[in-house]
């Protein structure tokens, strides 16, 4: 305190001289109204410039919180999109009043650990039983199919990555609708093959890939990629066809667990079928 003292006195001139011109702006300001709208003016811009750069600083960092928002909300209106509903005739279903029955709901989660690497690679999801999740429940990304739930615990949950060799996903094609099914090469985590694709089938490159809904996993509809390549040999019946996922599964961060809430009622009725 001392030292401070003395520097003030030892440059009291300077002081003085600097107190003296603060109070000339002052009253130029004051007494000046161009003056005082010029200052007013600059000094709203330096603030505002500064509160923005201060706005900048904390939404980046509270990114992971509005992230984690939108995925919430995103899930709620995957929820309500159409494609989530089924059609139900209001003369026959009479304990229904609605022309849509709710098929489809999604559950918000983030990935935790992922790997793209292996031949049968999986994913950890911060989600588990106590969130409504089950084992082979399907799982997607806004971009499009992700993987099948393979394991539960009560806060987390395992997932059976696309680019795993096991997994096989039904899907067709959009244009045509005709039906195949969607396994990885087990080589490049963004590229996979489209199976079973008949040969009279017209096919060009570009063509979109979605899913078929012919599972109780996975709505129709939903974006698997689309058609990079393809090859016809004689004396086959199916294409070799080479397509690209529409996800890119090395930037996963949230993803939508699919609740199928009709499966159990699709599944004992097909199985009673089938034991007939």
């Amino acid at each position: 305190m001392r030292n401070i003292f003395l520097f003030i006195w030892k440059n009291n001139f300077f002081f003085l001289f600097l107190l003296f011109e603060v109070f000339s702006f002052i009253l130029i300001i004051q007494n000046n109204a161009y003056q005082k709208s010029a200052f007013i003016n600059r000094t709203n811009d330096f603030f505002g410039s500064i509160n923005g750069k201060i706005n900048g600083i904390y939404d980046y960092f509270h990114l992971a919180e509005t992230n984690r928002q939108l995925a919430e909300e995103n899930a709620r209106l995957h929820s309500n999109e159409i494609k989530s509903f089924n059609i139900t005739d209001k003369k026959v279903y009479t304990l229904n009043d609605t022309v849509y029955k709710q098929e489809f709901n999604y559950i918000e989660a983030k990935v935790v650990n992922n790997s793209i690497n292996r031949r049968k690679n999986y994913l950890t999801l911060n989600k588990g039983s106590k969130n409504g999740i089950k084992k082979d429940m399907g799982v997607i990304s806004p971009q499009g199919v992700v993987g099948i739930v393979a394991d539960v615990s009560p806060n987390y949950s395992t997932v059976m990555s696309v680019l795993n060799i096991d997994t096989k996903i039904s899907a067709k094609l959009k244009t045509s609708g005709q039906i195949g099914s969607v396994a990885w090469n087990g080589t490049n985590y963004r590229k996979g093959k489209l199976n079973d694709m008949p040969t009279h089938v017209k096919l060009q490159q570009g063509d979109t890939i979605i899913t078929s809904g012919f599972s109780a996993i996975f709505p129709e509809g939903i974006n698997v990629g689309y058609v990079l390549d393809y090859k016809l040999k004689n004396s086959e019946i199916f294409y070799d066809i080479d397509i690209a996922f529409s996800v890119d599964f090395n930037k996963l961060s949230y993803v939508y667990v699919i609740n199928n809430i009709l499966k159990m009622e699709q599944l004992l009725l097909e199985k009673k079928t089938s034991n007939d």
